[in-house]
């Protein structure tokens, strides 16, 4: 059974940063995507940013490009959000998720299969 772990969440003002970190059980870790969603008071779960299993390759929906950068170390089986340029509008939970080894679509919610608990972000305008 995979275990995945967030941390790094609170409460900043806007303007601040944030670094989460996503820590996963397991000796496979490397063997799969990973990515970052959030689902804010009321809204549906949102995709965020993905990474490769090898970090090459990195998504981002349109919102964070530039200001949110996601990035892993397979050696310390982490994978990491660094949030720059907050926004109120960034307020939400935030997931980490492990992709399916059928990984197609990287904002399709329905292609990961491994999800953490969740830590809070909030943004104070």
């Amino acid at each position: 059974q995979v275990q995945l772990v967030e941390s790094g969440g609170g409460l900043v003002q806007a303007g601040g940063s944030l670094r989460l970190s996503c820590a996963a059980s397991g000796r496979t870790f490397s063997s799969y995507g990973m990515a970052w969603f959030r689902q804010a008071p009321g809204k549906e779960r949102e995709f965020v940013a993905a990474i490769s299993k090898s970090g090459g390759i990195k998504y981002y929906v349109d919102s964070v490009k530039g200001r949110f950068t996601i990035s892993r170390d397979n050696a310390k089986n982490t994978v990491y959000l660094q949030m720059n340029s907050l926004k109120p509008e960034d307020t939400a939970v935030y997931y980490c998720a492990r992709a399916k080894e059928t990984w197609g679509t990287a904002y399709r919610i329905d292609e990961y299969d491994y999800w953490g608990q969740g830590t809070q972000v909030t943004v104070s305008s």
